[in-house]
């Protein structure tokens, strides 16, 4: 390891190298999203959109379907990593998240109840019931934990994985009975490959709100220190709680309806920035959305390319992949605690 110049700290050194990670990190993110832009059964490339005239159906293609396909890939993996984040902090566990406590369940069971009483209700009207499922949920969640006489590292996300079978237990008997099971499947497994112009923009709701989150994150790192501690420093602790999971619940839903599930992604992701990063959320924000949306876009390209010219749902390669490296992250903890 090359030693610091005389006179001169090793940690100031390293800072500059810091401050470089992060544009670097976000370059990486940019080449994978133009690769994103030309992957697929279409003949779509670079030379083509410059050669073909506007109206022709490689430009349409590319306009109407790869683009807002990356730009949703982007948001929606930044998104569901930063829930993740917030999620866990709240709750002071790293092994939580939407997808782990029962919210995205209970997101998919909202669209499901609409669905079944009011079909014809437009798509910000379904976002805002899946909404409300999905916050009435981690509500549940956080008051079963804080009547739990112990709280482990391991017990938090078992209490969090029953809730949500027992939500996708109900989910799935009245899709059977109403005849839609093939659409609560659709909602609970993320696929981007329906996602065109017109459909994704209420993505962007979830950018203004994961503004919002970074706006506030000092208040959520207080917060997740505990209720007494919060209270000292004069902040409201359950307002600020109810407003974080409030947050969380919104994006959760937005992503649900418009591209379904994206499981273990808020959970992995924001365990391998705080390795490194700590667990200050607004200085690991930046970090987590951009891992979030480069994991999305190399497992969503990866779906795209194994099985060529078929494509393989983000959320089943999202799904694989997380679960393999929750496990790792489950022992690993378990093993420092033990």
């Amino acid at each position: 390891m090359t030693a610091a110049p005389p006179g001169r700290p090793a940690a100031l050194t390293t800072q500059p190298r810091r401050r470089a990670a992060l544009p670097l990190a976000v370059t990486g993110v940019l080449l994978l999203a133009v690769l994103s832009l030309f992957v697929g059964v279409s003949d779509v490339t670079p030379l083509s959109l410059l050669q073909v005239g506007a109206d022709s159906q490689t430009r349409q293609i590319f306009l109407l379907s790869r683009l807002p396909r990356t730009i949703s890939i982007v948001l929606a993996g930044a998104a569901m990593a930063i829930c993740g984040l917030v999620m866990q902090m709240l709750v002071r566990n790293r092994f939580v998240e939407p997808s782990t406590i029962g919210t995205t369940e209970a997101a998919g069971l909202g669209l499901l109840t609409v669905t079944i009483l009011a079909p014809g209700l437009p798509l910000i009207g379904k976002m805002l019931v899946a909404a409300m499922f999905a916050l009435v949920s981690t509500l549940v969640f956080v008051r079963i934990l804080r009547s739990l006489p112990l709280r482990s590292i391991v017990i938090v996300p078992l209490v969090g994985l029953m809730l949500s079978g027992i939500i996708a237990s109900i989910s799935t008997y009245v899709a059977f009975d109403h005849d839609l099971l093939q659409t609560l499947s659709a909602w609970m497994t993320g696929d981007f490959s329906g996602v065109i112009a017109g459909r994704y923009e209420l993505l962007w709701i979830v950018a203004a709100l994961t503004t919002a989150i970074y706006v506030a994150g000092d208040r959520f790192t207080v917060a997740g220190l505990g209720e007494q501690f919060t209270t000292n420093l004069g902040l409201n602790y359950r307002r600020t709680v109810a407003i974080g999971l409030f947050l969380v619940s919104i994006v959760t839903a937005v992503v649900v309806v418009v591209v379904g599930a994206l499981p273990f992604l808020g959970l992995i992701v924001p365990n391998i920035v705080s390795l490194a990063m700590g667990d200050n959320l607004r200085k690991s924000l930046p970090w987590v959305a951009v891992v979030g949306a480069a994991f999305v876009l190399v497992c969503d390209i990866a779906g795209r390319i194994i099985r060529f010219p078929y494509e393989i749902p983000i959320g089943v390669v999202v799904g694989v992949v997380g679960a393999g490296l929750f496990l790792v992250l489950l022992l690993r903890k378990s093993a420092r605690v033990g």
